[in-house]
């Protein structure tokens, strides 16, 4: 992060670009941008923006969470911040966005939540996937097309994370080759159900309350996935309210015992971790794999 005149400089040049005519920015406060971007409330004449930038490693980036984002944000099913614009100014990467502003948790935020999430992912799709790639965080993400969605679960979202860490060296082969005999167990444990669109990162710190008190949505890695994999990554960290899984199922009932099949959707987001953060996330994979391969 740099400070000074430039600091300036840079968000007013970037949102001439976005505006199409000048305007004075008054206060930059540097805001929590996860662990890749840097982000920051920048307050002009013209409003309040939220702006994210890096050093455009992976050009990309902000534009396929753009494309994203307005997926997302067409379905008006539940608040997602508007994008202004996207591009690339002085070797840096930049997004910027309406600025959510906190007016309070409403009595009926996680009521809202839980419906509205079912109502995300009851919009739905003739595959499995999405018609271009993605990001997690900074890892790719692939989303080919599949018909069948334990098959894009396999093909799309395990094998390519366990892959790669053992490519770095972060697993095994004797723990991926136990990966492989698992995968073909999968077409018994979940269910398969018909394609959903999903955020893709619902975790506590990718939802905000807004200025009405409910829920907003950030930094999505959408696609049409197993519904199921969503609930179950807003278990592995936890922050979400028992009245948020009653209202979602009111609204889109689950099958019987999910409990016991959320550490099987973890997978995915823990070899992200992994692959993203290191061995320490390895510990629930390698209990999972016991449990259903044994020792």
């Amino acid at each position: 992060m740099w400070l000074g005149n430039d600091q300036y400089q840079f968000f007013e040049s970037i949102l001439f670009e976005t505006l199409g005519y000048s305007t004075e920015v008054i206060e930059v406060r540097f805001v929590s941008g996860g662990s890749i971007n840097t982000a920051a409330r920048v307050l002009t004449p013209e409003g309040t923006f939220f702006v994210k930038f890096n050093h455009a490693e992976k050009e990309d980036m902000f534009e396929k969470e753009v494309r994203g984002l307005r997926i997302l944000r067409s379905t008006k099913t539940i608040h997602i911040p508007q994008v202004y614009g996207y591009g690339k100014n002085g070797g840096k990467a930049y997004l910027i966005q309406e600025f959510v502003e906190n007016g309070g948790q409403h009595p009926a935020f996680w009521r809202t939540f839980g419906q509205s999430l079912a109502k995300l992912h009851a919009h739905t799709h003739h595959s499995f996937g999405l018609d271009f790639d993605n990001y997690i965080g900074s890892l790719e993400q692939t989303n080919s097309l599949n018909e069948n969605g334990i098959d894009f679960f396999i093909e799309s979202r395990l094998r390519p994370q366990a892959g790669l860490a053992l490519y770095n060296s972060l697993i095994d082969y004797k723990l991926y080759s136990r990966m492989e005999r698992f995968f073909p167990l999968l077409a018994g444990l979940l269910p398969n159900e018909r394609p959903a669109l999903l955020h893709g990162d619902l975790w506590s710190g990718n939802f905000l309350i807004n200025e009405q008190g409910l829920p907003s949505l950030v930094d999505p890695a959408p696609y049409y996935g197993l519904r199921e994999a969503e609930l179950a990554f807003t278990h592995l960290f936890g922050g979400f309210d028992d009245e948020f899984y009653e209202s979602y199922a009111d609204v889109f009932p689950l099958e019987p015992q999910l409990e016991a099949r959320i550490p099987i959707y973890n997978l995915y987001p823990l070899f992200v971790h992994v692959n993203l953060f290191g061995k320490s996330y390895l510990p629930p994979i390698e209990r999972l794999v016991r449990r259903y391969l044994g020792a």
